[in-house]
């Protein structure tokens, strides 16, 4: 199913492909308002502070 050229061109491909990867992930946290990642994260976390810890 998987042809030898493809498998040999595949390992140029992989900083590219994990780099979308990442992007289209964090994309994805900021679109749903994952508050699981996001509260975590610097600057943009502190919209999910409470009263408790403000």
């Amino acid at each position: 199913m998987i042809s030898k050229k493809i498998l040999d061109i595949l390992p140029k491909w992989i900083p590219s492909l994990t780099f979308f990867g990442a992007s289209a992930g964090a994309g994805i946290c900021y679109a749903t308002d994952w508050r699981l990642v996001l509260e975590y994260m610097p600057y943009y976390g502190g919209k999910f502070k409470t009263e408790e810890e403000a």
